[in-house]
């Protein structure tokens, strides 16, 4: 029997490589693994290359009860790697590796049967898929998918330019992006002081209803279907940031699949980002359960 993924995440799958240690990471991966542990069917879209690095990635994908159906094997490139530090200001600096295997994701039948699937409702893909001609052009067509289409835009320098930006906000309905991102490309359209102004200039321009920032130890904000929503931050000590936004993501999407309300789905997401910077690496181990106590709002809302 075929297997029905609901989600899709499309990507990088990397080693993040710590000054005293090997995470796995790569954002697809992060929000493929809390979407799996919020008992989403996530099909995780990426590849590996034939060394020891890939074989633990898929060995971790299977521990993690993550599918690696759609993990290609790439027999010319090595398995992604980044070097990753933190900086003084508590976040991460980043040295992606290029060109790796996820580079290289080929379009073959089983992704056009995936993506073109009636159970399938989000795909989930980011900026860095595109620096390289032949998983951007996957992502391409990927993107014909009637899914919605969530862009977790994750900027990397130096792996994106403003003319790739463009065509991927303009093919989403779902942006997610941190301060500084939103910051950083609303300046190209114009000068707005205020963050709202930047965000409802981006929906405009690129027509996508529901766009989420990431505002780091102050919360988060939304605007979702022409109104603003707010949340306020959660106090942790912080462990690392890795893949506290790719969390963040997560707790969004599988608050609104299950018909939650914008402020609710803020909250529970927020609550899960805070979660994952408490802990080390983008994977950590935790119970669903964890978030709740964590959240500012009545789990009954």
């Amino acid at each position: 029997m075929k297997n029905k993924y609901n989600i899709a995440c499309l990507g990088e799958i990397l080693w993040d490589i710590l000054p005293d240690q090997e995470l796995p990471g790569g954002a697809p991966m992060n929000v493929a693994y809390h979407l799996q542990k919020l008992s989403q069917q996530v099909a995780m879209v990426s590849a590996t290359g034939t060394d020891g690095h890939g074989r633990r990635l898929l060995q971790l994908m299977h521990n993690m009860q993550l599918s690696n159906a759609y993990v290609q094997t790439n027999n010319t490139y090595a398995t992604g790697k980044v070097n990753a530090w933190m900086d003084a200001h508590s976040d991460m600096q980043y040295d992606i590796l290029y060109p790796v295997a996820w580079d290289h994701i080929a379009w073959n039948d089983s992704l056009e049967d995936l993506l073109s699937g009636d159970d399938l409702q989000y795909i989930v893909f980011g900026s860095l898929m595109a620096r390289h001609e032949v998983s951007r052009n996957t992502l391409r067509k990927a993107l014909q998918s009637p899914a919605v289409k969530v862009l977790d835009i994750n900027l990397r320098a130096p792996w994106y330019s403003r003319e790739t930006l463009e065509w991927l906000m303009s093919s989403c309905q779902l942006l997610k992006l941190n301060v500084g991102e939103l910051e950083l490309i609303s300046a190209w359209y114009g000068s707005w002081s205020a963050h709202e102004d930047q965000v409802q200039a981006l929906s405009s321009r690129f027509d996508i209803p529901t766009i989420v920032v990431t505002l780091g130890s102050k919360g988060c904000m939304g605007y979702i279907d022409g109104a603003f929503y707010y949340q306020e931050g959660q106090p942790v000590k912080v462990a690392d940031t890795i893949g506290s936004g790719d969390a963040f993501l997560a707790g969004f999407l599988v608050s609104r699949l299950q018909q939650r309300s914008p402020a609710w789905s803020l909250a529970y997401a927020n609550a899960l980002g805070a979660l994952v910077a408490s802990r080390h690496g983008g994977c950590p181990e935790y119970h669903p359960a964890d978030i709740y106590s964590m959240m500012k709002v009545p789990q009954h809302t």
